[in-house]
């Protein structure tokens, strides 16, 4: 009777801990296979030039000063990059105006009013703009900006350079081809567009 007593108790200590076991590593696959499904889920692969480059998926908030940065930057090359063309600069201008609101119309319907686009396309006038940095404001919405930039008009006999500053303010909107950042620049305004350098060509 003792040995089927001890017997019994050594299988049910068994028994516990075969269950405890199996409790634990069924816990520890189902949380693996979690984080690896996680991890899975937030890789995306992009096939460019043949090549398979490895992306990652975030949450907005993670990227909004990076995409903020970019749309101001594409907003402001897009306005200001200008050739002797008439359907370049409505293309260009067209796809600006889609990433801000009425106060960047009314900017392009005064120059439009002062011969500006025509003096342009007259003279064969090329506009080129580099942005040297662009300050940010996240803590508060709508996001304040002020872009920092340079503007290049080429003549045919002269090179000028100007500084420009611009500021405003980006408030959130459903993104869409035509605006794939999903922000819109609203009470845009020039601070300063001055002329900084001129040369002979």
């Amino acid at each position: 009777m003792k040995n089927i007593d001890t017997a019994f108790r050594s299988f049910k200590t068994f028994t516990i801990v075969v269950i405890i076991s199996s409790v634990v590593v069924s816990c520890f696959a189902i949380y693996s296979s979690y984080n690896l499904a996680a991890k899975v889920q937030s890789k995306i692969y992009i096939l460019a030039n043949g090549k398979a480059l490895e992306a990652y998926a975030a949450e907005r908030k993670d990227n909004i000063p990076v995409e903020a940065k970019d749309h101001i930057k594409a907003f402001h090359q897009l306005f200001f990059t200008l050739d002797p063309d008439d359907k370049v600069i409505q293309s260009n201008i067209s796809k600006a105006l889609y990433l801000a609101d009425a106060s960047a119309k009314r900017q392009y319907e005064s120059l439009k009013e002062k011969g500006y686009y025509s003096e342009i396309i007259a003279g064969d006038i090329s506009q080129q703009i580099v942005i040297d940095s662009v300050a940010l404001n996240i803590e508060q919405y709508p996001f304040s900006f002020r872009c920092y930039a340079k503007q290049e008009i080429i003549r045919p006999t002269t090179i000028v350079q100007r500084s420009l500053i611009t500021e405003g303010f980006l408030r959130n909107v459903s993104r869409s081809d035509n605006n794939p950042h999903g922000f819109l620049i609203e009470r845009w305004a020039t601070l300063e567009n001055r002329d900084i350098k001129s040369q002979n060509r």
